[in-house]
């Protein structure tokens, strides 16, 4: 069976999807969520679901091998980014290459980089009145953004949308798309 490990940072609306894509999966399953803050949502919906729920704070990603080991002893096929706010750790992204994924709110490598998540990036794209925007699933590497990219679905937008709106029109992406890539990546090999 494949084993997905997720990180997240805030209320876990696409982890949640994800687990649920999966629940009903014989051939892989979600381990483990992880999250850097202690009272993000994300981490009540994993257990919701049976899902292992941990937190952990900057010491221990960034400074120990503290995540690593328990990433390790988890054995994932495949560890998926789902609003994970922080850099993801050097030491982290060379014991997975190429088995680290993430989304991104906008259809890179247009709006993307350090600081540029959810409402940030819904504004810039309405301040530059952009006809479209959209999603990107990448591969994680040592810089923001910037790994190679897997998939990218895009959405028209209006030119009334405000970033709110354009907010959920992302969200009906990340929904639709983002759980069957994760698969089609498990399989692929």
């Amino acid at each position: 069976m494949k084993r997905i490990i997720i990180f997240a940072s805030g209320s876990g609306t696409n982890a949640e999807n994800i687990i649920s894509h999966f629940q009903s999966n014989k051939k892989a399953e979600i381990t483990h969520v992880f999250s850097n803050k202690s009272t993000a949502k994300v981490l009540q919906r994993a257990l919701k679901f049976g899902v292992n729920a941990l937190h952990f704070d900057r010491e221990a990603l960034y400074n120990s091998h503290e995540v690593l080991n328990i990433i390790k002893d988890a054995t994932p096929d495949l560890i998926v980014l789902a609003g994970f706010l922080w850099k993801f750790p050097d030491n982290i992204i060379e014991a997975y290459p190429n088995k680290i994924i993430n989304i991104h709110p906008a259809l890179l490598p247009n709006y993307g980089g350090k600081g540029m998540y959810g409402m940030h990036v819904h504004r810039a794209v309405v301040e530059n009145k952009e006809a479209f925007s959209g999603i990107t699933i990448h591969y994680v590497n040592e810089n923001y953004d910037e790994g190679g990219i897997i998939f990218q679905a895009k959405t028209k937008l209006e030119d009334s949308d405000t970033p709110e709106e354009v907010a959920s029109k992302i969200h009906q992406l990340e929904q639709e798309h983002f759980p069957n890539v994760i698969e089609e990546l498990l399989y692929k090999e």
